[in-house]
């Protein structure tokens, strides 16, 4: 700091819900305020539309905006493409993989990722769905499913194939269910000439005792006729054990499936456990009533990293508690700098929503809860008011209305990882340079996309 008067420093990790809407709250009450947004990606996602991309609704920049873009007319806002390592509390450092950054006020919304209950090694096999890289790895692997089924002769192989297990009864799995039987029923049979969707088995595995745990019974069980309606079988109170390349096994039952997808829990951010502060079971920071952490006022922890206790139990990991957590340290940051005393947060429940397929979904708020076409436009207009720009919110709402009258979806594109079109030769002498002048380079060595193979085993189809 050069003085007192010098611009306080404050840095928000995280361009998610919760950190865009800190930085926006600030920059729009004080231009005073030197604001510094980090971000492992340039780029604000609006998760609750993840599926979308996953299940070839969407493209993914309908869904994601630069978060230079949405920033751009504040002046005193500057974005950084980074990635935090840990945090220094006594230099009030954040340590990033460039160098450190300075902060008198710091705010971390690192989000979330997904938690297989300590067995990573299934994560190749039953991808999650909380990135964009995520959600076309998915499309990817769905795809190219009914591709490599559409060419198959063998029945039983076929039949692997068109096994899709989803494991996971919360919202997100039951809105990639609700999706995957919407394209078995209607997309197959005018796309493929030779899959019989009759074949087609969509399995949505819940460790509880219902699909859809955080909503009413009533609508949990509409939720279950609604997806039984689309073809998708349910098996409630049901622990996966062990995941393979060629399916899940369930105790002393295996299924056999070319493509698992994975939306059974989460865990907060590694950065947590640096911060020496008491956390909760999930590893969440415990957060006092200003949303700072406790020793540490000038230091908040908001959204999917944060335990917040309101009418004895925790806040959920929904995108509204984020919004409001993060307009709220910002208002407690602003207090501070006008020499005010900060307000405690209370969160205003706005209720939640889930899709299940064509005009069908369950909603509830307060006392309200309702559900199939009603609740299914409520839903498209809460997710369209919430996207970040008026061009995203135009073309998916065209995406959706056309999808919606053809039965199409606009983004069935099976996309690998490798970009070249040439085989990488042997790693070259390095003694000799690779170009008649300039340094001595070595050649990379192949990447694993190269030699990638599908789930089940089989090599993947050169594009």
């Amino acid at each position: 700091m050069a003085g007192e008067n010098a611009a306080k420093k404050v840095v928000v990790i995280g361009g998610g819900f919760a950190g865009l809407n800190t930085a926006k709250k600030l920059a729009q009450k004080s231009k005073d305020l030197d604001i510094t947004i980090l971000d492992r990606h340039n780029y604000h996602l609006f998760q609750p539309l993840l599926y979308q991309v996953a299940m070839a609704g969407l493209s993914p920049g309908e869904i994601a905006v630069p978060i230079r873009t949405v920033l751009a007319k504040y002046k005193n806002v500057r974005s950084i493409l980074a990635e935090a390592k840990t945090i220094d509390l006594q230099k009030r450092q954040v340590v990033t993989d460039f160098g450190p950054v300075d902060y008198d006020y710091l705010v971390m919304a690192c989000g979330a990722q997904h938690s297989y209950f300590g067995h990573e090694e299934w994560e190749p096999f039953a991808p999650g769905l909380k990135t964009l890289e995520q959600a076309t790895e998915v499309r990817r692997r769905v795809l190219l499913a009914f591709e490599m089924a559409e060419r198959e002769s063998d029945p039983q192989k076929m039949r692997e194939l068109l096994t899709f297990v989803i494991v996971g009864g919360g919202p997100t799995g039951v809105e990639l269910a609700g999706a995957l039987g919407e394209i078995t029923r209607y997309t197959l049979s005018r796309d493929f000439r030779h899959i019989d969707p009759a074949r087609t088995r969509v399995i949505l595995i819940e460790a509880g005792g219902r699909i859809l745990p955080s909503f009413d019974p009533e609508l949990s069980q509409r939720a279950t006729r609604d997806l039984e309606n689309l073809g998708v079988t349910i098996w409630t109170n049901t622990r996966v054990t062990e995941i393979v390349p060629d399916g899940v096994t369930l105790g002393n039952e295996k299924i056999r499936s070319a493509t698992v997808l994975w939306a059974a829990g989460v865990k907060p951010s590694p950065l947590n456990a640096a911060l020496g502060v008491p956390l909760d079971r999930a590893g969440r920071v415990i957060i006092g009533p200003d949303l700072s952490i406790p020793g540490h006022p000038e230091v908040f922890v908001i959204g999917d990293q944060a335990c917040f206790m309101q009418d004895g139990k925790p806040l959920p990991g929904l995108a509204p508690v984020a919004m409001q957590q993060g307009r709220a340290a910002a208002r407690a940051i602003l207090a501070d700098v006008k020499g005010q005393a900060r307000s405690q947060f209370k969160y205003t429940d706005k209720g939640q929503m889930a899709t299940i397929g064509r005009s069908k979904a369950v909603a509830e708020s307060g006392k309200l809860r309702f559900g199939g076409t009603m609740a299914w436009l409520a839903w498209l207009l809460v997710h369209i008011y919430y996207l970040v720009g008026f061009k995203n919110r135009m073309i998916v709402l065209i995406q959706w209305f056309w999808a919606y009258a053809t039965f199409r979806r606009g983004a069935q594109l099976i996309v690998n990882k490798e970009w070249r079109s040439f085989e990488t030769p042997p790693m070259m002498n390095q003694e000799e340079p690779v170009s008649g002048t300039g340094p001595k380079f070595a050649q990379p060595q192949p990447t694993a996309a190269s030699t990638a193979t599908f789930p089940s085993g089989k090599p993947i189809p050169a594009q």
